[in-house]
């Protein structure tokens, strides 16, 4: 089988930097136009779907805020404008605001749960729409539609300290089980990836130095993962290559999701 995701559309929110960004490139470098969703940082994404066009692909980037329904109809509106179909969602927009649960404010709760899941669920239900109302084209994917939802390590281990981020990925992986449920009939695919420790610009001091060497002892396979092990993982899930893969969650985290603690007993 040809690994190809030529004349796809791909669209991946919060895709300005860290994953988001390197699913988008990974995608155009298989063949897919992209659509790069962005909420504040527009230069980088510019920069993304510059790169993309000189390289010979098609690309466009789209400010939004993933959480605002109005946004989230104007992304997908500029996509079917501009490519005139879309095959592929990556629902990666996320983000975190920390604080011990007795400190956490409610607009901190909120915001997290507005990005991380509810516009997941904005995203996907316009994907939805969108996959039923255009044709299936059978020469370029399997499947009438794929969504890939970006969840984490902590919808399975809980994360004291983190409870909006942890809770919020604990949704996600409900709703990717509950939509995979609905429209599987309608040969519709939607899966999830959650990465583990993945070095970004954006967690790098958790990552690097004494801190990562810390966080080693969390990953029994030795390293800290890269964004291009979670963009690969997503690639392969857009693919014809994983056309019976439906309603599952790929762990991307080294073996994190082990407990490791418990190597020695506990």
């Amino acid at each position: 089988m040809i690994f190809s995701l030529k004349n796809q559309v791909a669209l991946v929110t919060g895709a300005s930097s860290g994953l988001g960004y390197a699913c988008a490139e990974a995608l155009a470098k298989e063949g897919a136009c992209v659509v790069i969703n962005y909420h504040s940082q527009a230069e980088p994404a510019e920069e993304l779907a510059e790169k993309i066009r000189a390289d010979g692909g098609r690309a466009i980037a789209v400010k939004g805020d993933v959480s605002k329904e109005a946004d989230v109809e104007n992304l997908f509106d500029q996509t079917i404008r501009e490519f005139g179909r879309l095959d592929i969602l990556v629902a990666n927009s996320g983000l975190q605001k920390d604080a011990p649960s007795i400190e956490m404010t409610l607009e901190d709760w909120n915001t997290v749960l507005d990005v991380n899941l509810t516009g997941q669920f904005l995203c996907a239900r316009a994907a939805l729409r969108q996959f039923k109302r255009q044709e299936h084209r059978q020469d370029i994917s399997k499947a009438v539609g794929k969504i890939i939802h970006m969840s984490s390590v902590h919808q399975l281990i809980p994360w004291a300290g983190h409870v909006n981020y942890a809770a919020s990925k604990g949704g996600v992986d409900m709703l990717m089980k509950s939509l995979a449920q609905e429209v599987g009939e309608e040969r519709i695919r939607v899966n999830a990836v959650a990465p583990g420790a993945i070095a970004t610009a954006i967690n790098e001091e958790s990552t690097q130095g004494e801190a990562g060497k810390a966080l080693l002892k969390l990953i029994p396979y030795g390293r800290i993962g890269a964004a291009e092990d979670v963009a690969n993982a997503v690639v392969w899930l857009a693919s014809d290559l994983s056309d019976y893969v439906h309603g599952t969650t790929l762990f991307i985290d080294g073996g994190m999701s082990l407990y490791p603690g418990f190597r020695d007993n506990g």
